[in-house]
């Protein structure tokens, strides 16, 4: 934590003395930036390599895809929009590096699917002070709604809110009585602990046992063992993929049956419901996985298709999820008007109350209103396909 403080300060300093960011508070004007007249600059730190590439990489392709659609259409008002790129590795070291390249050599606009809580909660303060939006980061955290910030929007739900819907859904539905949880040492895994802490409280329960974990880790046999014999039947998930696979791995060679995972936005991929540990697993998310031979309506099918010709693999939730992003990116610039301000962004931002995206799911803003989700699904792996079940029960 220390470490990650001094990198945060230290990039403060880089970035007082580069680039133009304007005088007065994080809620002042800088007009112009990452905009020339052909051309609007827009940037993502994401993880092409790391624990969450999987995200990282589905999200920035179905965006590039998404912004070389308008590009090819001449752009917004004239201008193209040239996204900038930046791999973390999920790492935030390389994450600061790169938010200080996009910032203050790049000059973005706004950042556009950054991955990762522990991430966007090491650059946002920066990126505020530099007038740079972040504009729907990959991650259900708390923070990335609160508190309330004009420039901060998210399309996703919210891990904390979700974790709490799974306990008492579980506990009242099906029965369960020893909620317990396994999660990564990080901002994103301690937010699910408190969630599930929060809602076991107001239920009258206690947790049976947690586990952390470095994100790093390989190794969860013990782990598994100590929350077996503490008797839990509801396994509340701060995982992402690789360590969800491994945690359900290691509970599968060792037997431990009857017991209901859980996961959320942040562990729900189909290379989990490609593995034989993965049957039964569930998860909480904002937009449910389609397949090539679910049924489509003709202009989802041409997404599809147009993805899987530009890229040679089948998009995932992520690539959905990249792509209404930067679908929400140009309605919004296109909104603003040709003379774009950052201010003018926000205000077109907030004026988006009635969008539904080509997969059927709604998202609405405000100016008291940047988290943008309305609706979330609980959806299981069965025989190796994500099948949606039901709407999520709020707690």
């Amino acid at each position: 934590m220390n470490i990650t403080r001094g990198l945060i300060a230290l990039f403060v300093l880089l970035s007082a003395g580069c680039g133009d960011t304007g005088e007065g508070d994080a809620g002042a004007v800088t007009k112009n930036r990452g905009v020339t007249e052909s051309e609007i600059v827009l940037g993502v730190y994401t993880d092409l390599s790391g624990p969450t590439a999987v995200w990282g990489v589905g999200a920035t392709n179905a965006a590039r895809m998404r912004f070389a659609e308008v590009n090819a259409q001449g752009g917004v008002h004239g201008r193209k929009i040239r996204y900038v790129v930046e791999d973390t590795s999920y790492q935030v070291p390389k994450a600061i590096s790169a938010a200080n390249k996009l910032i203050n050599r790049d000059d973005v606009l706004a950042i556009v699917l950054g991955v990762g809580t522990p991430l966007n909660n090491a650059i946002m303060p920066v990126l505020f002070e530099a007038n740079v939006l972040n504009l729907f980061p990959i991650s259900g955290g708390r923070q990335m709604v609160e508190p309330f910030h004009r420039m901060k929007f998210t399309q996703r739900g919210i891990y904390y809110d979700e974790v709490r819907a799974s306990v008492k859904y579980f506990v009242e539905q099906k029965g369960k009585t020893t909620p317990c949880v396994i999660y990564q040492d990080t901002d994103y895994g301690v937010e699910i602990l408190e969630g599930a802490r929060d809602q076991a409280e107001v239920m009258g329960l206690t947790l049976g046992e947690v586990s952390a974990h470095k994100p790093t880790d390989s190794e969860f046999t013990a782990a598994i063992l100590r929350l077996k014999n503490a008797g839990c039947d509801l396994m509340l998930m701060g995982t992402v993929h690789r360590d969800t696979i491994l945690v359900l791995d290691a509970a599968r060679k060792m037997g431990w049956d009857g017991v209901a995972w859980v996961g959320n936005n942040a562990a729900y991929a189909q290379v989990i419901a490609d593995q034989e540990s993965g049957q039964g697993y569930y998860s909480f998310v904002h937009m449910a996985k389609i397949y090539a031979d679910d049924p489509m309506s003709p202009e989802v099918r041409a997404w599809w298709d147009a993805y899987v010709a530009r890229y040679d693999v089948e998009p995932g939730l992520a690539a959905m999820e990249g792509y209404r992003a930067a679908d929400l990116t140009v309605e919004a610039l296109r909104r603003a008007g040709p003379d774009l301000t950052t201010e003018g962004l926000i205000t077109a931002m907030e004026s988006i109350n009635e969008y539904t995206d080509i997969f059927g799911y709604r998202v609405s803003f405000g100016p008291d209103k940047h988290s943008g989700a309305t609706e979330s699904v609980l959806s299981q792996v069965q025989d190796g396909r994500w099948v949606k079940l039901e709407q999520a029960i709020t707690y």
